[in-house]
């Protein structure tokens, strides 16, 4: 489970985020590259923007669902 107290600064703030524990598997981009981006010269995602509404939401928990080490969170400030 992601910990919002290790969460990558670059994140939008918002309901979901990317923490520490990112290993740049592009899982998060490949499934909602709307919300998720890499940061290549760190080696980790982050989430560029934040869902406005119910479809772009399930989009991020599909993002969240197919991160194979559970580095997204979705429990942060909205």
């Amino acid at each position: 489970m992601a910990d919002k107290n290790a969460k990558w600064t670059m994140n939008a703030e918002g309901q979901f985020y990317v923490d520490d524990q990112c290993i740049a598997c592009d899982a998060c981009v490949v499934e909602a590259p709307s919300f998720f981006a890499m940061n290549d010269k760190d080696g980790h995602a982050y989430v560029k923007t934040q869902p406005k509404n119910s479809r772009d939401i399930q989009e991020c928990l599909s993002a969240l669902d197919a991160c194979p080490v559970e580095a997204i969170g979705s429990d942060g400030d909205s």
